[in-house]
C-alpha cells in the first residue's frame, strides 16, 4: 500500500468488531477489548521502531529485537482476545442455567477459566513494558507522543487483565467459601493480580518520565 493511503477505520474490519463489542451479548467483552489494547500497544511499538535509526550497533540489535517481539506480541494478543471471547460465552451460559448446585459448579469452572485467560493476557502485557521503556529513551524523539499513546494502551490492557482476574476469582466465592480461601486455592492467579498492580505502577512511572516531552504544557 502507498504510504499516502491511510486505511479508513469506518470501512475496516475493526468497525464490525466494535459493533459486536457494543452489543449486550457479553462476547466480545472487556477481556477481548484488553487484547485489542495490547495489540495496539504492540503495533505502536513496531511503528516507532520503524521510524527509529541509530548508528550504534548494539542499539540497532536491540531495535530489531524489539520490533520482532512487537510483531509477535500483536498476533498473540489478538489470539488471546479471541480466546477470551470464547471463555466469556461459557461464562454467560453458566449464569443462564437454572439455580442449582450444577449451575454453581459451572459458574466456578467458567470463572477460573476466564481468570486464567485474563492472566495469560496480563502476563503477555507485562513483557511489553521494557520495550516501550527502551523506546522512550532511545526511540525517535519525534515519535515520543506515539510512545506515550502506546504506554496508555498497554496500561489499559494491564488494567483490564488485572481487573478481570480479580473479578473472576471473586465469582468463585460462595456463602461457604470466602474470597481469601479462593485466593489461597489459586495462588498463581492471585499472584498475577499483584504483578499486574506493580505493572500499572511501572507504566505510570515511565509515562510520567516522558510527559514533559510528549505533552509539554509551558511555552519555554
Amino acid at each position: 500500500m502507498d504510504n499516502t493511503e491511510t486505511p479508513a477505520m469506518s470501512n475496516s474490519a475493526i468497525t464490525g468488531w466494535l459493533n459486536a463489542l457494543s452489543l449486550s451479548d457479553g462476547a466480545p467483552g472487556g477481556g477481548a477489548a484488553s487484547g485489542i489494547m495490547l495489540a495496539i500497544a504492540a503495533s505502536l511499538t513496531s511503528m516507532v521502531c520503524g521510524y527509529t535509526s541509530t548508528e550504534d550497533q548494539e542499539q540497532q540489535v536491540s531495535l530489531s529485537l524489539i520490533d520482532s517481539r512487537a510483531q509477535e506480541l500483536k498476533d498473540k494478543a489478538l489470539k488471546l482476545g479471541d480466546q477470551d471471547a470464547a471463555v466469556t460465552n461459557a461464562f454467560g451460559a453458566a449464569f443462564r442455567m437454572e439455580p442449582s448446585s450444577e449451575r454453581q459448579r459451572a459458574i466456578e469452572d467458567a470463572s477460573i477459566q476466564a481468570a486464567k485467560a485474563s492472566a495469560a493476557l496480563g502476563d503477555l502485557a507485562i513483557t511489553a513494558i521494557t520495550d516501550l521503556a527502551w523506546l522512550a529513551e532511545y526511540g525517535n524523539p519525534a515519535l515520543i507522543a506515539d510512545v506515550a499513546v502506546g504506554l496508555g494502551a498497554l496500561r489499559a490492557a494491564v488494567t483490564g487483565a488485572r481487573t478481570n482476574v480479580s473479578f473472576d476469582l471473586s465469582k468463585v466465592a460462595t456463602d461457604h467459601t470466602g474470597l481469601a480461601e479462593v485466593r489461597g486455592a489459586h495462588p498463581q492467579l492471585w499472584q498475577m493480580v499483584r504483578q499486574l498492580t506493580d505493572a500499572q505502577q511501572e507504566i505510570d512511572r515511565i509515562t510520567a518520565g516522558i510527559d514533559h516531552r510528549a505533552a509539554p504544557t509551558d511555552d519555554r
